[in-house]
């Protein structure tokens, strides 16, 4: 046996030269001082010279400095980790954890690979810090491997590998993988439970979501921001107003208004439960919002249909100074769709164009879709041309909007061209396929595609799909087959599909079906005037005079008003509203001026008011003003009056427009010499040259 060493008194001991016997802290202080890479070379340097840079305790300090403390220095440390001879684990888990950090997960993979060559031991961070490379490059199948060997290596209980197993394996879409894990552990922490929580939100299953909340409520666990963040998104989508008003209570009790990413949840939550009054308070009392607590609440005025409100704040965001993201555009750019707002779209395009915004596949289909409801096919068809990526959503709103501007066999080719390149068609994109073939007068082609639906894809017919086909049938003059259809459908009708017949039978004057709709749709929505005026006009339009006045007094006598026809224009990007015989427009007197003129005009060139579309209580020396003036006349007139002469007059109404105005735009169209789209309930008009895309049918 060796003889022990000779204790050396404490009064003689020599000063150590090495530097981590007695200055190591003073060195390990230095290095995290390094504000610089040079500033970290000269210190390495010295650590070389004094022959302390060998050093294991060293090379951590100078990996964990290099790697992770100073930017732009993950090179430095790749050379001082390929210097040590003999990495430590911990060594080897600064590195990992730098390449994860800094967006190089194959790197992070591949050095877990070395490690196991050179016989080091890998711990628990090691394989935490991998399965996050695991997961940020989705590899269900990496992540496995690491898993089995977690196993091996005796962690099969560990909580914090489990923890990380648990989000990689959402992360890769095995939420039931992850489960399993969760159901399995006999101890679970907050971090467990926010894991497997953050697995579900990833996938969208949102009641699963809300109901490991409970389950945490139930069983007293802690939960943390972190959670109230991912319930209350799970709360909006569900619609849960309950459980969100009660988080939203706990965090005002609890003072956690402050935390910005959990006040904007809450402000997501209310606005998707339509508490949007709620949301704007929450939101106005935000001291700073970021841009996701601006984008929370556009997108809330967005899903509520109010548009202009959801416009009105994103100019309110622009002066704000703070930058917009694809998520408000795309809120934005819906907005602008719903009111055909073109010129207001089209700045949002540059704009995205300008700002080099990626061009990812939500922002290219809400482009396409904002530019197919202003009616601009061909600006969504390039639209839809350039995005670099597309899925089965973009290809259906192309479809779609081509089906309601009137350009069926065009959607069909595009239909076709989607079934080409891969893509599985969905149940919206047959809503588009089967109203093109209706707007194409399609009627075999559409039974087919509505038979291969359920036969070929798999997709059960929704109502919408039986209202498609009710279309295509009254379209084309098939009332009786139209209505022996409704009669054999497996689901329920509703007042929509009704109505659709009770449509086609105004356009093919059909008595005995129009009736029968009009019953059925009295049962369902007793009160909708529109459908009692489309009977009353197929009564007059087959000479049923007494009939058709009879229905309009019963509308008097249930005290049912006719709807407000209300149409949007928008000029030099600001949308102007008009309703019928409206007089509240400053400029009033000059637009019914213009209307006057208009009239005068399009009854030369043989227009004769059709006073069955007057309202109700107008007398009869009355009526044929009444119906000049309906909003759309309005909207059409001051955009005559404020735009250059050949240029598009573009208006958007919120009914289906009236035989009176339909026939009358035919006219202002050729007398003027203008195009005018109009977008009413149903669908696109294109007026050019005294005819309508519609043929005359909608």
């Amino acid at each position: 046996m060796a003889a022990a060493a000779p204790i050396i008194p404490a009064k003689a001991a020599p000063s150590l030269p090495t530097p981590l016997a007695a200055g190591g802290n003073r060195q390990t202080l230095l290095l995290h001082r390094c504000k610089t890479v040079h500033d970290l070379r000269q210190i390495h340097g010295h650590l070389v010279k004094t022959g302390a840079a060998h050093l294991p305790s060293v090379v951590e300090n100078l990996l964990e400095c290099s790697a992770l403390l100073l930017p732009d220095s993950l090179d430095y440390a790749v050379k001082v980790f390929g210097a040590s001879p003999r990495p430590t684990t911990q060594a080897y888990n600064i590195l990992i954890r730098a390449y994860t950090r800094n967006g190089c997960p194959y790197e992070s993979l591949a050095l877990l690979l070395l490690m196991l060559d050179r016989s080091a031991r890998p711990d628990k961070h090691t394989l935490s810090c991998v399965l996050k490379a695991c997961s940020r490059v989705f590899s269900r199948r990496c992540g496995e491997q690491v898993h089995a060997h977690a196993l091996k290596a005796g962690f099969r209980s560990e909580e914090f590998v489990v923890n990380s197993l648990i989000h990689m394996y959402a992360c890769c879409g095995e939420v039931g993988l992850a489960r399993k894990l969760f159901d399995g552990m006999s101890t679970r922490g907050i971090v467990t439970w926010n894991a497997t929580i953050a697995g579900y939100f990833k996938v969208g299953e949102w009641r699963e979501v809300v109901e490991l909340f409970r389950s945490m409520l139930e069983r007293g666990v802690a939960f943390d921001k972190v959670t109230l963040i991912s319930v209350l998104t799970a709360c909006g989508r569900l619609g849960d107003l309950d459980l969100g008003k009660w988080i939203g209570e706990y965090v005002e009790a609890n003072g956690l208004k402050e935390c910005q990413n959990l006040a904007t949840a809450l402000v997501d939550m209310y606005a998707k439960c339509g508490e949007v009054e709620t949301a704007r308070k929450l939101f106005d009392e935000m001291p700073h919002p970021d841009v996701v607590a601006w984008s929370a609440m556009i997108s809330g005025y967005t899903q509520a249909n109010r548009s202009r409100e959801a416009l009105a704040l994103f100019h309110d965001m622009q002066k704000a100074i703070v930058e917009p993201n694809e998520v408000t555009m795309v809120s934005v750019l819906s907005s602008c769709a719903d009111l055909g707002a073109l010129e207001t779209g089209k700045w949002v395009h540059s704009y995205i164009k300008r700002k080099n915004f990626q061009f990812a596949v939500n922002l290219g289909t809400a482009l396409v879709d904002f530019y197919a409801k202003c009616g601009c096919m061909d600006n969504a068809l390039e639209v839809f041309k350039n995005m670099p990526i597309r899925n089965a959503w973009s290809w259906s709103v192309l479809i779609q909007g081509l089906a309601s501007n009137g350009q069926g066999r065009q959607a069909l080719e595009v239909f076709a061209s989607m079934l080409e390149a891969k893509f599985l068609p969905t149940d919206v994109t047959f809503i588009g396929v089967l109203s093109a073939c209706s707007h194409a007068g399609l009627v075999e082609e559409g039974q087919a595609f509505f038979d291969n639906m359920s036969k070929k894809y798999g997709i059960s017919p929704r109502i919408e799909h039986y209202g498609c086909m009710v279309d295509l049938f009254g379209r084309a003059g098939l009332i009786e087959e139209a209505y022996w259809f409704i009669k054999s459908m497996p689901i329920e009708p509703n007042a929509i599909v009704w109505r659709t017949l009770l449509s086609a039978c105004k356009v093919h004057k059909n008595v005995k079906f129009g009736e029968e709709a009009l019953k059925q749709i009295v049962k369902l929505e007793p009160r909708h005037s529109g459908d009692y005026i489309l009977l009353s006009n197929i009564y007059a339009s087959v000479g049923r005079w007494e009939d058709a006045v009879r229905l309009r007094n019963r509308l008097k006598e249930k005290g049912i008003a006719k709807d407000p026809g209300c149409s949007l224009i928008e000029l030099e990007g600001m949308i102007f509203e008009f309703f019928a015989e409206d007089s509240s427009h400053p400029q009033s007197k000059e637009i019914y001026d213009q209307v006057n003129e208009i009239v005068t005009k399009i009854k030369l060139a043989g227009y004769v008011a059709n006073t069955a579309e007057a309202r109700l209580d107008a007398e009869e020396d009355e009526k044929e003003v009444s119906v000049s003036h309906h909003s759309e006349k309005l909207a059409i007139a001051f955009g005559l009056m404020k735009s250059a002469p050949g240029t598009p007059i573009r208006v958007s109404k919120n009914l289906r427009v009236c035989t009176d105005c339909h026939s009358a735009t035919k006219l202002i169209s050729k007398v003027y010499e203008r195009e005018i789209i109009v977008r009413d309930r149903n669908r696109f008009h294109h007026f050019k040259d005294g005819s309508c895309s519609c043929n005359d049918y909608w």
